[in-house]
């Protein structure tokens, strides 16, 4: 065997694999592949837009937004003060008063005394109105 035809046979061998991964690659990105999970939109809402809010239990809250949204409030760590009569819930506005993920709200719950204490929330979700229907009445919005 010639050395032109043996280096010529290697190169073609060469080409040959690299197509043939190529093909395997692009198989692999068309179809075979598992499709990307699509993230739902966020549901944002702001602050100055908050109408009232409720407490069923220390680990939840339901906040009213313009007057026709709910939002489910889960707390990592809450407090019973929630339910009691006459306390309030304030939130403390650093940069935009838009809320998007449980970072955004820094709240606290005050006795109206001069003592405020934080809450963490751990998720927000926005209700359908279905789910906002099936809130027991005392303990809407």
């Amino acid at each position: 065997m010639s050395k032109l035809t043996h280096v010529t046979r290697t190169a073609l061998i060469g080409l040959a694999i690299a197509a043939g991964l190529g093909a395997t690659a692009a198989s692999a990105a068309q179809g075979d592949a598992p499709a990307k999970a699509v993230k739902p939109a966020r549901q944002c809402f702001y602050l100055s837009d908050w109408r009232g809010w409720s407490a069923p239990d220390k680990n939840t809250l339901y906040l009213k937004v313009r007057n026709r949204d709910v939002y489910r409030v889960d707390l990592s760590y809450g407090t019973n003060q929630l339910t009691w009569p006459g306390n309030h819930l304030v939130s403390v506005v650093r940069g935009t008063d838009s809320v998007c993920g449980p970072l955004d709200l820094d709240l606290r719950v005050s006795d109206g005394m001069g003592f405020a204490m934080p809450i963490r929330a751990k998720t927000i979700t926005k209700l359908t109105p279905e789910q906002i229907q099936a809130i027991p009445k005392k303990d809407r919005p």
